[in-house]
C-alpha cells in the first residue's frame, strides 16, 4: 500500500486498508465516474450482490462487506486481473489529453468555480431534488469528460431532499436520509473522487467543513 493511501486516503482509517489489494479497490470506489461510468458495477456487485442493488455505493459496499468476503475475491485471479485493468485504463484516461487540453493546451484557464444548489451525481449522495441538480449533475460530468476544469461548489446537505414512500393506506411518508458529514460515504467519498470531476462542498454544520476535491488540470 502506498504512503499517499496511508496518510491522506480515507481509505486509510479503515481496518480493510490492510488486506492486500484494498488500495485498488479503494481507488476504484472513490472515482465519482462510477456514477455514469458503470465499467465497475461487476467488481461491487461480486463482493456484495445484494447490497450493491440496495445502493449502488462503491464505497458503502467496500465498507460494510467483511474482509474474509474481500480477501476470497481478491484471491481470484481472474477478479484480479480484472481490477487491474479497471485501474489502468482509469489511469490511462486521467493522464491522457482530453479535449480541452487538446484544443486549449496553453489556456489561462485553470478552474472554473460552479456554484448550484444541488448536484445530481448519483443516487447515493442526495443532494439534489429535481431538474437543477439534474442539469448541474449533466453538465459537471460532461466537463468531466472533456478535461474542462470546472470545480462544483455546492451544500452537503445533512438531511438533503426527502424520499418518498407510500404506506400501506396509500398515503405519502417523507424519509429524511441523514448525511454524516464525518462518513466517508458523505463527504470524503466526494472530496477524494477522480481528477475528472471536481467538488467543493459545504457543511453549514461543521466546525472542520469540507476540503477541496480535485480537479483535472489545464495543460
Amino acid at each position: 500500500m502506498s504512503d499517499q493511501l496511508r496518510l491522506g486516503h480515507p481509505a486509510g482509517r479503515f481496518l480493510h486498508a490492510e488486506v492486500e489489494g484494498f488500495d485498488s479497490l479503494a481507488e476504484l470506489a472513490l472515482d465519482l465516474r462510477w456514477s455514469w461510468n458503470h465499467a465497475t458495477d461487476g467488481v461491487w456487485r461480486t463482493l456484495d450482490p445484494r447490497l450493491w442493488e440496495l445502493t449502488h455505493n462503491p464505497w458503502v459496499v467496500l465498507q460494510t462487506v467483511s474482509r474474509e468476503q474481500i480477501q476470497q475475491v481478491l484471491a481470484d485471479p481472474a477478479f484480479r486481473k480484472n481490477i487491474d485493468a479497471l485501474l489502468q485504463a482509469k489511469r490511462h484516461e486521467t493522464e491522457t489529453a482530453a479535449w480541452f487540453q487538446q484544443k486549449h493546451p496553453k489556456a489561462p484557464l485553470t478552474s472554473v468555480a460552479y456554484f448550484s444548489m444541488e448536484f445530481m451525481l448519483s443516487e447515493a449522495l442526495p443532494i439534489y431534488s429535481g431538474g437543477l441538480g439534474n442539469v448541474a449533475g449533466d453538465q459537471l460530468k460532461a466537463a468531466s469528460d472533456l478535461g474542462v476544469p470546472v470545480i462544483g461548489v455546492g451544500l452537503l446537505y445533512q438531511q438533503g431532499y426527502f424520499r418518498q414512500v407510500i404506506d400501506r393506506n396509500g398515503e405519502q411518508q417523507a424519509l429524511y436520509p441523514y448525511n454524516d458529514p464525518g462518513s466517508c460515504r458523505s463527504h470524503h467519498c466526494v472530496n477524494q473522487m477522480a481528477s475528472g470531476c471536481g467538488w467543493r462542498s459545504h457543511c453549514p454544520d461543521t466546525p472542520s467543513g469540507c476540503g477541496p476535491g480535485r480537479s483535472r488540470s489545464a495543460g
